[in-house]
């Protein structure tokens, strides 16, 4: 693969894969208490661990990591040190990075996000707020106000299914339907134990005491990796190439 890390990119590769319209993958995360085990950048380090599995197997463009995001004081407030975006300021950061992106030509963006994964929760609704909002802007200034009801668009909803359909510019990745999650459990331990094993301390376990940790004493690099590949799997289904 000749996938490109655009922190450490230049000009004549970035060209060369937008031009090919390579996949461009953001890894979406958070700092958030997950127990005494395991470490606070747990989400964000899984959501980068998945992309830089990604980028072994497809070319792709590896941007770099949101590190803080909408954590929500669910599990702990800030007197754990979660830190927590808010869900509209967060909305406004993604919006600018991506309308950078779209402005700049790209066109097949990913933005991976590894918290709170089932379907509609904040994280994900403000990336996905952002997106949308940004394309339909986009669209307005490119195309002009009335873009949609002019006769050109006629054949709109026949072109819904290639990669030029407007929607399809930027999506997100979340959990698969077919892996499993939890918080601090047995399944996101073993997938961190899998990609970044000094962020999980199995000895420190005896020290948390909150209920979604008890799983987390059966994790192991098997189920890390089952996991893992669960989740690749599913998003090389979702990416366009």
């Amino acid at each position: 693969m000749s996938s490109i890390n655009l922190a450490f990119g230049f000009p004549k590769e970035a060209e060369k894969a937008k031009a090919e319209r390579w996949p461009v993958l953001i890894p979406v995360g958070t700092m958030e208490y997950h127990s005494e085990h395991c470490a606070y950048g747990c989400d964000s380090l899984v959501s980068i661990g998945l992309v830089e599995r990604l980028a072994q197997k497809i070319d792709a463009v590896v941007m770099p990591p949101i590190w803080y995001g909408v954590a929500s004081y669910a599990v702990a407030g800030p007197e754990k040190n979660t830190i927590h975006v808010d869900c509209d300021t967060f909305e406004s950061y993604m919006y600018s990075i991506l309308k950078s992106l779209i402005y700049g030509g790209w066109r097949n963006i990913y933005m991976v996000i590894s918290h709170q994964t089932e379907d509609y929760n904040p994280m994900q609704l403000a990336c996905m707020k952002a997106a949308r909002k940004l394309v339909f802007e986009y669209l307005e200034d490119v195309r002009g106000k009335g873009w949609w009801g002019s006769n050109e668009m006629k054949e709109f909803y026949a072109s819904l299914d290639s990669d030029d359909n407007p929607w399809n510019w930027i999506k997100t990745l979340t959990r698969t339907p077919e892996s499993k999650g939890d918080h601090a459990g047995i399944y996101e331990c073993s997938i961190l134990k899998v990609l970044y094993p000094e962020a999980v301390k199995e000895e420190r376990l005896v020290d948390s005491k909150e209920w979604f940790t008890e799983s987390a004493k059966q994790m192991s690099e098997e189920i890390g990796e089952e996991q893992i590949q669960i989740r690749i799997d599913g998003f090389l289904k979702e990416i366009s190439r």
